[in-house]
């Protein structure tokens, strides 16, 4: 003869797996019935940095970031301040070498070919 506590045992077992199976129904019919979503909204960014040359990795983040959100379809523009300035000549760049990072250089090529607008 079964318990009462067997009885319980057996019944909430029986109810949590009536739910979850209409939940997996529910969310397949669903994601079959959803219709597709809207575009995300496109971010107007200002990136800006003061690191220069004393930092490589750091200073090539402003331009790294600005690159993946470009990418990624958003409008980028990056504002150079104090030692970053510097990073704006040809000859800075190219010594400029981040640690596990690309050299700034080719950062700055694809930047430039992504028509980033950089202030100073």
């Amino acid at each position: 003869m079964a318990t009462r506590r067997n009885f319980l045992e057996k019944s909430t077992q029986l109810a949590v797996g009536a739910l979850a199976a209409r939940a997996i129904t529910a969310s397949t019919s669903e994601a079959q019935t959803q219709p597709p979503q809207a575009p995300k909204k496109k971010l107007h960014i200002l990136m800006r940095s003061s690191w220069g040359t004393d930092e490589p990795t750091r200073a090539s983040f402003a331009f790294l970031h600005g690159l993946a959100l470009a990418e990624a379809g958003h409008d980028v523009q990056i504002f150079l301040t104090h030692d970053a300035t510097y990073l704006m000549r040809k000859a800075t760049v190219d010594m400029v070498k981040p640690i596990a990072w690309p050299p700034l250089s080719e950062t700055m090529a694809k930047v430039v070919a992504k028509r980033i607008p950089v202030f100073t």
